[in-house]
C-alpha cells in the first residue's frame, strides 16, 4: 500500500505547483514544463532534427519561409516568441513543430502546395501548436505517465528491468499530438492565415490532396502530417466553415489572397521525391553515388536512407544492421570508439581486407550495468565491419538477440564483406527529379497538358495529384502546372 502512494503522493504535488495560462485559451492548466525549458528544448532538438533530415540549400525557399513565418509569428497569441523556420531535405509530405518556436517543412510539403494560401494555412497550424503549447503538455503527460511508471518499477523488479525501454516507448506513444489538439491547431491556422491575409479555405483543399495522396499509397496513411492528424476529409469540411466564418469577421479584407502562379514560380526546379545523390536501394543493393561506395541488402529487409546513417532491418524485427561514420584515425582507433559508444565488450577480433579497403571485424556483447540492482545486463550481440575509405571511416553494425545471432551472422556477413567501391555509371550519374512548372500554350486538359510536355501515362495521376487537380481539369491558355523530369 505505501509502494502505491508514493506516486500518487508526488503527482498530487506536481499538480499542485505546475499549474500554467494557456496563451491561446486564457484558461489555466496543469503544465510542468516552464516557458524557459520549453525554448531550451527547442534549441537543443534543432541540431538533432537538423543532423537528422539535412538543411534543404535553397535560398530563396528559406527566405520565403522566413518572411512568411515572421509575419506569421507577429500576429499569434505569442509574438514575443523568436520562431525559427527550416526547410529540411525529405521527400516525405510532412510539417512539424517542436517547442519554443522551432517549425520544420520538408521539401516533399512544399513541392505540394499549390498556391501561398495553402502553404500559409498549415504554416498557422504549425504555429498554433507552438502556441497552444502542445509540445509543451506532451512532455508533461509523460512526466506524469513516467511518474506512475516509477511506482510499477519500485514494486515489481522484473518491471524495473526493462523500466528503461518502457519509458521510451511510453514517449514514442505521447509523441503524436491528440484529435482535439490538431482541431485547435487547424481552427489557429484558419485564424493567423486570415489575419495575414490569405483565404484559409484553400487549406482545405490541401487536405483533399493530402487524402488523395493517402489513396495511391494504398490506403496507408502518409507520415507525419496526415497519419498524426484527424480524418482529412473530416478536416476539409470543418477548416472550410472555420475559413467561411472568419472571412465574414468585421475588419477582414474583402478579398483574401492565394497567390497560385506566384507559389508556382517559387518552388520551380525544387527536388521531388527520393534524392539518389544521397543514396538509393535498387535490386537489392545500396548505392552512394556521392560517396561512391555499395553493397548488398538483404533480400525482404526494409530500409530507411538518412544524412546520418543508413538502417536495414529483418521483417519481423529480429535483426538490424546499419552504416554510420564513425570517428577516428585508423581503423583500430575507430573500432575502439564504436565498441565504447554501444557498451560492447568484445569477445574476438580481426584485421582484414574488405575488397581493397582496410577493415576490422569483430563481435561483442552490450554489457550495461543495472542502475537498481548494479549487477551488469547482457544485451544485443553485434558484429560490426569497421571499413576505411581513404580519410573516411565507415562502421557497418549488425545486431540480434544472442539466442538468434548465429543464423543472422552469416547475413550480417555477406552484407558487410560485399561492400565495394561503385564504379557502374548508371549508379554513379543518377540524377534527382524535379519539379518543373510549365505553361500551357492552348486550352486543354491536364491529361492533355501532361503528355504534350512528355510525361508517361503510367504517371497522371501521381501529377494530378501533385497539381491538386483532376485529369479531366480545363486549363486556359497561358495556365501554370506542375511536371517532374530531371
Amino acid at each position: 500500500m505505501l509502494l502505491r502512494s508514493i506516486p500518487s503522493l508526488l503527482l498530487a504535488g506536481l499538480l499542485l505547483t505546475g499549474c500554467a495560462v494557456n496563451p491561446v485559451t486564457g484558461k489555466k492548466e496543469v503544465m510542468l514544463v516552464s516557458e524557459g525549458q520549453e525554448l531550451a528544448m527547442g534549441k537543443e532538438s534543432d541540431p538533432a532534427i537538423i543532423a537528422q533530415f539535412g538543411l534543404y540549400q535553397n535560398e530563396k525557399l528559406q527566405n520565403y519561409i522566413n518572411t512568411m513565418g515572421d509575419k506569421m509569428g507577429k500576429v499569434s497569441h505569442r509574438p514575443e516568441l523568436n520562431y525559427q523556420f527550416r526547410i529540411v531535405d525529405s521527400p516525405v509530405i510532412n510539417a512539424f513543430a517542436v517547442p519554443g518556436g522551432y517549425v520544420y517543412f520538408t521539401r516533399g510539403i512544399m513541392a505540394n502546395f499549390n498556391n501561398e494560401a495553402q502553404f500559409a494555412g498549415v504554416l498557422g497550424h504549425e504555429i498554433g501548436h507552438v502556441t497552444a503549447r502542445h509540445s509543451a503538455k506532451q512532455q508533461t503527460t509523460a512526466m506524469i505517465s513516467q511518474v506512475g511508471m516509477v511506482g510499477a518499477m519500485i514494486a515489481s523488479p522484473r518491471f524495473a528491468q526493462y523500466g528503461e525501454q518502457a519509458m521510451q516507448g511510453l514517449q514514442l506513444l505521447t509523441l503524436k499530438f491528440g484529435r482535439d489538439d490538431e482541431n485547435q491547431a487547424d481552427e489557429l491556422g484558419v485564424e493567423y492565415s486570415t489575419k495575414i491575409g490569405y483565404n484559409a479555405a484553400e487549406m482545405a483543399d490541401f487536405f483533399r490532396t493530402l487524402e488523395r495522396e493517402q489513396q495511391q499509397a494504398g490506403g496507408q496513411a502518409l507520415p507525419d502530417f496526415l497519419s498524426t492528424h484527424p480524418n482529412p476529409a473530416d478536416r476539409y469540411e470543418h477548416v472550410n466553415q472555420l475559413a467561411a466564418q472568419w472571412k465574414a469577421k468585421p475588419g477582414t479584407p474583402a478579398k483574401l489572397a492565394i497567390n497560385r502562379d506566384a507559389y508556382l514560380r517559387l518552388i520551380d526546379g525544387i527536388t521531388y521525391g527520393e534524392d539518389p545523390r544521397q543514396g538509393f536501394v535498387e535490386n537489392n543493393a545500396f548505392y552512394h553515388p556521392e560517396l561512391k561506395f555499395e553493397f548488398p541488402v538483404p533480400q525482404g529487409w526494409r530500409s530507411q536512407n538518412s544524412p546520418q546513417q543508413f538502417q536495414m532491418a529483418e521483417p519481423n524485427g529480429k535483426a538490424l544492421m546499419m552504416l554510420t561514420l564513425a570517428p577516428g584515425s585508423s581503423v583500430q582507433e575507430a573500432a575502439q570508439v564504436v565498441a565504447k559508444q554501444l557498451s560492447l565488450q568484445v569477445a574476438e577480433s580481426r584485421e582484414l581486407t574488405v575488397n581493397g579497403f582496410p577493415a576490422l571485424a569483430f563481435v561483442g556483447t552490450q554489457v550495461q550495468q543495472d542502475q537498481q540492482t548494479g549487477q551488469q545486463q547482457t544485451g544485443m550481440q553485434v558484429l560490426s565491419y569497421v571499413i576505411q575509405d581513404g580519410k573516411t571511416i565507415y562502421a557497418l553494425l549488425g545486431a540480434s538477440a544472442p539466442q538468434d545471432f548465429a543464423a543472422y551472422s552469416p547475413v550480417f556477413t555477406r552484407t558487410m564483406e560485399g561492400f565495394r567501391r561503385l564504379t557502374a555509371a548508371d549508379k554513379l550519374n543518377r540524377q534527382p527529379e524535379h519539379l518543373r512548372i510549365r505553361t500551357t500554350t492552348t486550352s486543354q486538359t491536364l491529361a492533355q497538358a501532361l503528355s504534350a510536355n512528355g510525361v508517361p501515362t503510367k504517371r497522371h495521376e501521381e501529377m494530378a495529384i501533385l497539381n491538386g487537380m483532376q485529369l479531366s481539369d480545363k486549363l486556359g491558355r497561358g495556365m501554370l502546372f506542375k511536371v517532374v523530369g530531371k
